[in-house]
């Protein structure tokens, strides 16, 4: 076994990725602190042609070193806009008619992987690094998303969540 060469993954340019259609996914940020975490989401995004980014409240917005410490170039590859307010994002998608998904643990959330993302347009809503998504941001979602975990710990950090989750919507859109 041997690791392929980078001329060997078939990678996408910049400018062959701006043309190519996208996964019907929004990613929103809801108040996300760690300028690592959005650049980690940035790169998770461009790996599974996400649509577009919405960065909201006080998320940090590109160009920024410590985004691209971990966004390696993907905010240059991926479209993101930013809202002051995370529920204008929230109402611009449901208007654009997304789904709107909150990643949260509530009562009534849907196991990730029971959630059938067929033939839908959705945008998912990852929280505040503390605080999660905010209630008033959860109150306008149309359902909330929750990953499953079975050991001590009942959370995980921002960017191991979208990863988790935008690989399970994209694994679900590419079929």
């Amino acid at each position: 076994m041997r690791k392929l060469r980078m001329s060997e993954l078939n990678r996408l340019t910049s400018e062959e990725f701006k043309e190519v259609d996208k996964l019907p996914i929004v990613v929103v940020l809801d108040n996300v602190r760690s300028l690592l975490n959005v650049g980690s989401v940035f790169r998770t995004s461009d790996a599974f042609l996400i649509n577009e980014i919405h960065l909201c409240g006080v998320t940090a917005t590109p160009p920024h070193k410590e985004i691209h410490k971990t966004a390696l170039g993907a905010t240059e590859s991926v479209d993101w806009r930013y809202f002051e307010n995370t529920l204008d994002s929230v109402k611009e998608l449901k208007d654009k008619g997304y789904v709107v998904l909150g990643l949260e643990q509530t009562e009534g959330a849907i196991m990730l992987n029971n959630y059938d993302f067929s033939n839908k347009k959705v945008a998912l809503v990852f929280g505040n690094e503390v605080k999660g998504v905010e209630d008033a941001v959860l109150k306008q979602c149309d359902n909330s998303l929750e990953i499953p975990q079975f050991g001590t710990k009942h959370s995980l950090n921002i960017s191991v969540s979208a990863g988790i989750a935008l690989w399970q919507a994209a694994m679900a859109l590419k079929k």
